[in-house]
């Protein structure tokens, strides 16, 4: 088939791969404009590499945008992590239409940090919907879905790299061939069963070390590797990574006090928050450096007894 792709960064880059890899035709390529001084969008560097028509524009709304991919005469769009707004207008205007990818199962977990979400409330599942884009935020029809489990550790990289990306990879690929052979189906999204959900910055990835252990332990791994959950030592901004969670079972294992440094080896140290603590095995100072735990702690001075901000 002939398509254009709307996407980004590195998931764009893999879905444009898959479709040309199976020798379908990308007439063209749209990305959004790099901000000042940023890196090439790997998709952009791909596509150019490639020879192909690479268009950026500042908004899809604009009538030059739907000028281009009316000119390309495609028979889908395909929006690959788009954060642009797309209006009807313009995803109207392949032959059989747009379909689009986003990282839940909607109508759950609507919104930008689809991914972070469900980890940081301790979900035991997610997935992925390939949706028709329409002037909603991932309000439109269902033509496919896919499930995948969050393990008790899985951090946002595990899930996202593991699961998410080599699936969408492929399930962009399915929902493609049963629409442009009119084989599939789409399912109105349940709004009375949906959840939106806004970004996860820097506000939502503070650690707060009185809350139970599970509620800290989901936030660092559901912000891992980014935003990053972080915290205040010393009066120093730290953002912390990998972790492992120990659970007191009994009184007399309790040590320490909430956001307390209680123990301390070469490996990792260990916070105390309310039902167990957080052993922290990768850290990144102020100065941008992840560390291990255990090198943080010497190369800081951390003694037993200095407390992180609660």
């Amino acid at each position: 088939m002939k398509i254009a792709i709307i996407g980004q960064q590195d998931f764009g880059k893999a879905v444009l791969d898959a479709f040309l890899a199976r020798g379908d035709e990308v007439a063209g390529v749209f990305c959004a404009p790099e901000k000042p001084g940023a890196k090439v969008d790997p998709l952009r560097a791909a596509a150019e590499a490639k020879n192909l028509k690479v268009f950026q524009f500042k908004s899809l709304r604009e009538a030059d945008a739907h000028d281009a991919l009316k000119s390309l005469s495609v028979d889908l769009g395909v929006m690959a992590y788009v954060l642009q707004f797309a209006p009807d207008s313009f995803v109207h205007l392949p032959r059989h239409g747009t379909i689009q990818y986003h990282p839940s199962l909607l109508p759950l977990y609507r919104g930008p940090s689809s991914i972070n979400w469900p980890i940081i409330r301790g979900d035991t599942k997610t997935g992925l919907t390939i949706f028709r884009p329409n002037e909603g935020l991932d309000e439109g029809p269902v033509i496919l879905q896919k499930q995948c489990a969050i393990g008790p550790d899985d951090t946002l990289g595990d899930v996202y790299f593991n699961h998410l990306f080599p699936l969408g990879v492929q399930a962009m690929l399915e929902a493609a061939d049963s629409v442009f052979e009119g084989r599939h189906s789409e399912t109105v999204q349940e709004d009375s069963k949906a959840s939106y959900e806004g970004w996860c910055r820097a506000a939502e990835s503070k650690i707060h070390w009185a809350n139970h252990i599970d509620a800290v332990y989901n936030v660092i791994r559901g912000c891992n590797p980014a935003p990053g959950a972080w915290a205040m030592l010393n009066g120093k901004k730290v953002q912390i990574f990998d972790v492992r969670k120990n659970l007191f079972r009994r009184f007399a294992d309790v040590v320490g006090k909430v956001g307390e440094i209680s123990s301390i080896n070469d490996k990792s140290f260990s916070v105390t928050a309310q039902g167990g603590t957080i052993e922290v095995l990768r850290i990144r100072g102020e100065d941008g450096k992840k560390l291990s735990g255990g090198e943080f702690a010497i190369a800081q001075g951390l003694t037993n007894g200095i407390f992180f901000d609660v």
